[in-house]
């Protein structure tokens, strides 16, 4: 897939609190992870990749296709059915969201940073045993700006811009150049309390 035919593919937005829910169980995420990460895929090869059972990765890929989260992908053959993800990037809004949406979010962010804290403490136990290059580069960082909510739409909308050459190679091994291997962003941005706002 070229990089213009991933600007085609635009940021899934998702903004139903059921989908949101739903998008917010390990196994789905886990499943849906390796469908962006290593493309289309049966549900065979999935469960055999995420540790689960065959019909259990069935329905919970019928859920995510549910929400429009996967989708069946083209068949080789007509005895495999695949699955791909429908978009590699997810967004979410709380702006005037009702109770339930905004409580559906906080569980999808919390799942995911737990996943995330999960995937740093696996690093740290292997850390000793990879490369130089990659033992340098793994890990966790911390950045204090003082912003505007403009300034900090701006930003993410710049780093989405040089991911996306990036993210592109996802769809494309043959863009991605010898010794790269997979890697999770995770970006935590979180406004901080100050006296200035009363909070």
């Amino acid at each position: 897939m070229s990089l213009e035919s991933w600007r085609e593919r635009p940021r899934q937005v998702l903004d139903d609190p059921a989908a949101l829910r739903a998008f917010a169980h390990p196994v789905r995420l886990a499943l849906h992870e390796l469908l962006m990460r290593a493309g289309a895929m049966t549900a065979a090869d999935a469960a055999r990749e995420v540790g689960v059972s065959q019909a259990l990765a069935s329905y919970h890929l019928r859920q995510l296709a549910r929400y429009g989260l996967v989708e069946q992908a083209e068949a080789r053959d007509e005895r495999e059915r695949p699955w791909k993800a429908t978009s590699l990037t997810q967004s979410w809004s709380d702006t005037g969201t009702d109770p339930e949406t905004s409580a559906a979010r906080g569980l999808l962010e919390q799942v995911m940073a737990e996943r995330a804290l999960g995937r740093l403490a696996e690093w740290q136990e292997r850390r000793a045993d990879e490369p130089d290059t990659w033992r340098n580069a793994g890990g966790i960082g911390n950045s204090y700006l003082y912003v505007t909510p403009e300034e900090l739409a701006a930003l993410d909308d710049a780093v989405g811009r040089l991911l996306e050459p990036l993210m592109a190679r996802i769809a494309d091994p043959s863009e991605r150049p010898e010794g790269a291997r997979p890697v999770l962003l995770t970006t935590l941005t979180i406004p901080l309390r100050t006296t200035e706002t009363g909070d």
